[in-house]
C-alpha cells in the first residue's frame, strides 16, 4: 500500500486529535495500580460481595473529629476511596453530593470520603478548591490503600456501600454517578439485601 506525506500527514493529525479524548476516556475509567483489577459498575453488573462484614476503621475528619465506620451502624453507608492524585477522582464528590441532596434523613444514610493517598489536610482542601470538588460529607485522612483493598477497591475512585447490618453490600470501581448509586442503594433503603 502506498502512503504519501499528505496520507500521513492527515492520519497523524486525526491521531492527534483524538488522543486527547483517548486518554479522557481512559482516565474516566479508574485509577488502578493493577491493571487486571475488576471494575464493578451500576446495575446487573454492581458486585455483590459474599456478605463478608466490612472492616471497621476510625480516622479523622478534616477538623480533627474522629469518625469510626462501626459507629454508623444502622444506616446504609457509602464510602468513596480516593487520592488527590488520581484524576478521575474530582468528578466523585459532585455525584455525592446530588445524592446526598435527595436524602435529607440522616439516619438512613451516610457518606464518607476516605482519601488514601498520604495528603495532608491542607493539600486535601487546596485540591477541593481547586478542582471544585468540596465534599458536603465528611472527609477522613490518614487511611492507605491496603484500607481500600481491604474492601475489595482495587482502583479509585471507589464506591463501597455497607448495608445497615455492618456487610459489604457492593464495591464500584471507577466513577458512579448519583442516579447509579440510587439504583444501588434502593433497595437497602427499602430493607432488604442484595442477593449475591
Amino acid at each position: 500500500m502506498k502512503c504519501d506525506r499528505g496520507s500521513r500527514a492527515a492520519a497523524l493529525s486525526i491521531t492527534a486529535h483524538a488522543l486527547p479524548w483517548l486518554l479522557l476516556a481512559a482516565t474516566l475509567l479508574a485509577c488502578s495500580p493493577d491493571r487486571n483489577a475488576e471494575t464493578h459498575k451500576g446495575g446487573s453488573e454492581a458486585h455483590a460481595a459474599a456478605r463478608e462484614k466490612a472492616p471497621d476503621f476510625e480516622h479523622k475528619d478534616l477538623d480533627g473529629a474522629l469518625v469510626k465506620l462501626s459507629a454508623l451502624r444502622g444506616r446504609t453507608v457509602v464510602i468513596d476511596f480516593w487520592a488527590t492524585w488520581c484524576p478521575p477522582c474530582v468528578f466523585q464528590p459532585p455525584e455525592l453530593n446530588a445524592f446526598l441532596e435527595r436524602h435529607a434523613d440522616p439516619g438512613q444514610i451516610a457518606v464518607l470520603g476516605v482519601e488514601v493517598g498520604g495528603a495532608s489536610v491542607d493539600d486535601i482542601r487546596t485540591w477541593a478548591r481547586e478542582n471544585n470538588a468540596i465534599a458536603h460529607y465528611p472527609i477522613l485522612t490518614g487511611a492507605d490503600e491496603d484500607l481500600a483493598r481491604r474492601f475489595g477497591a482495587m482502583g479509585f475512585p471507589a464506591l463501597v456501600v455497607v448495608a445497615p447490618d455492618g456487610t459489604i453490600d457492593s464495591v464500584h470501581v471507577g466513577l458512579t454517578t448519583a442516579a447509579e448509586l440510587e439504583d444501588l442503594v434502593a433497595h437497602l433503603l427499602a430493607g432488604g439485601t442484595r442477593s449475591s
